[in-house]
């Protein structure tokens, strides 16, 4: 920690920066004197694309140098310091500092530091203005019904994005700095009067012990602080819609946010929040229950279908009906593998086509998934690799794999297919069974930041009206009370005032 002395030349201040910025040819150090003899020596530094350069011509140094040639002399030789602060420079955040090196780290963060001859007090002026991208819809959890915007890189615009569905001040933004060189601006959201005091606690105490080089993305904190790392499970959501952050924080929960990513982080999180989509929210009662329970129905086929399917075949033949096992039978006469091999091939040639999708442009990336996948199993089908029925499905698992909201799960869910095909080959049914139990064990024993993962499957007592937004979700009116499993403090979340009845009335005509 340097401290500037009062008596300190301007000349000394510039070179310890310009060392610290050696080889840095991005560093902006503009020179200039004020007063009209021109008496008094000022420096304004900043970084080249990281400062808004419009901002600093036109509000701080033509203010600087103009208002300067009409002031008196005896007011710029007096107190210049308090003079720039309130009658020169036009722009409303600005503070001051006395260390140097926290300047330095001002700079790297697109401020614009003004440092004035022999005045110990350094002025920081807020122009950030790097090239950022526009709001625009999230790539990763469209929707048909519901807001189209979604984060960008820029940290302050996705605060603003919340603050705007939350206009209450008891939202809380809490800025911390992480990564030794990084310094990456990092943001804890909470809704003060709803939060669970021990879980902001337990958040912000591992926030505070992470001790890295740098901070890129969210996914790096998510890694430093989830509970269990070693879980195939995902314990921290993370979200690019500001809808579902809002939706978060008025449940009592807490929201990370790091700068340069749209990607912000949401805890605690159970295995019930990890199955929701925001549009369920949106359309009626009955709507979204059917397509919760199409959604639920749908990833328990895409983990257990081929599994399944090796177990009959391969040791429980006798478990499907006389006309069922011909028939299966006769499908696979003259494929050369055993059923799991089969199912194998076909589940790991998808996995590539999934992974090639993905790196490709967007219109290729589509329609090597699609159209490699029909093309491949065909050519396998007419080549004797596999039957025709394993193709099928392998393309039902491909198919309800995708209705699963979160990526995170889904990536789980498809690691613990190739799981259960490994028992399944190994032990039938019964290693299925077993890789069952394995998992709810685990998942019982899993918790995120305190909450215990399978909330509210597991509800007792009073917590059991949280089963009303499972599978099963409640009308709205009847949904009165905000989730219990959260720990929050005010749980009131709906005052009916209607009527009983909806049509009061029966309107003249």
């Amino acid at each position: 920690m340097r401290i500037i002395k009062e008596s300190e030349p301007i000349s000394s201040k510039i070179e310890f920066i310009k060392d610290k910025f050696k080889d840095c040819s991005d560093l902006v150090v503009r020179e200039f004197e004020v007063g009209v003899d021109k008496e008094c020596k000022m420096a304004l530094i900043y970084i080249d694309g990281l400062a808004d350069r419009l901002s600093i011509s036109d509000f701080t140094l033509s203010n600087l140098i103009i208002d300067s040639r009409i002031a008196q002399p005896n007011e710029i030789k007096e107190d210049i310091k308090e003079l720039i602060k309130n009658k020169t420079i036009a722009i409303t955040d600005i503070k001051e500092i006395e260390d140097i090196n926290e300047a330095i780290d001002n700079i790297l963060s697109g401020e614009t530091v003004l440092l004035i001859d022999k005045v110990k007090e350094m002025i920081v002026i807020a122009s950030r203005g790097w090239p950022s991208r526009s709001v625009s819809e999230p790539q990763t959890e469209t929707v048909i019904r519901g807001p189209r915007d979604g984060f960008t890189e820029t940290l302050r615009v996705n605060t603003s994005l919340v603050r705007r569905r939350i206009r209450d001040t008891n939202l809380k933004i809490k800025t911390i700095s992480l990564g030794e060189r990084s310094k990456t601006d990092t943001v804890i959201m909470y809704i003060e009067d709803l939060v669970n005091e021990r879980v902001l606690k337990r958040v912000e105490d591992r926030l505070n012990t992470i001790d890295v080089t740098s901070i890129k993305e969210s996914g790096d904190v998510e890694q430093l602080i989830e509970d269990n790392w070693l879980s195939l499970f995902p314990q921290i959501q993370n979200t690019e819609r500001p809808d579902v952050v809002a939706a978060a924080l008025y449940e009592g929960r807490v929201a990370i946010m790091v700068d340069n990513t749209p990607f912000a982080l949401i805890v605690p999180s159970t295995l019930n929040t990890f199955l929701q989509s925001p549009e369920d929210y949106y359309e009626r009662w009955i709507i979204s229950t059917i397509i919760r329970a199409l959604r639920v129905f749908a990833t328990t086929a895409s983990l257990f279908l081929p599994a399944l399917y090796i177990a009959v075949t391969s040791y429980h033949p006798g478990m499907m009906p006389t006309g069922l096992a011909l028939y299966v039978a006769g499908t696979r006469m003259g494929v050369p593998f055993p059923a799991f091999t089969e199912a194998l091939l076909m589940e790991g040639t998808l996995e590539l086509l999934r992974e090639a999708g993905i790196r490709l442009p967007g219109p290729i990336g589509s329609t090597i998934g699609i159209v490699g996948g029909l093309v491949i199993g065909q050519a396998a089908v007419e080549a004797g690799i596999v039957s025709p029925l394993m193709v099928i499905i392998v393309a039902i698992t491909a198919i309800s794999s995708f209705a699963t909201p979160s990526y995170n799960m889904a990536i789980g869910f498809r690691i613990l297919r190739f799981i259960f095909m490994i028992l399944a080959s190994i032990l039938g049914l019964y290693g299925i069974m077993l890789g069952f139990l394995a998992i709810s064990i685990h998942l019982a024993n899993l918790k995120s930041f305190g909450i215990p993962y399978l909330e509210p499957f597991t509800a007792m007592g009073e917590h059991f009206t949280d089963l009303k937004d499972t599978i099963f979700r409640a009308p709205t009116q009847s949904m009165k009370l905000r989730p219990k499993s959260f720990g929050i403090k005010n749980l009131n979340r709906l005052n009916d005032k209607r009527k009983e009845q909806y049509g009061e009335d029966d309107i003249d005509r």
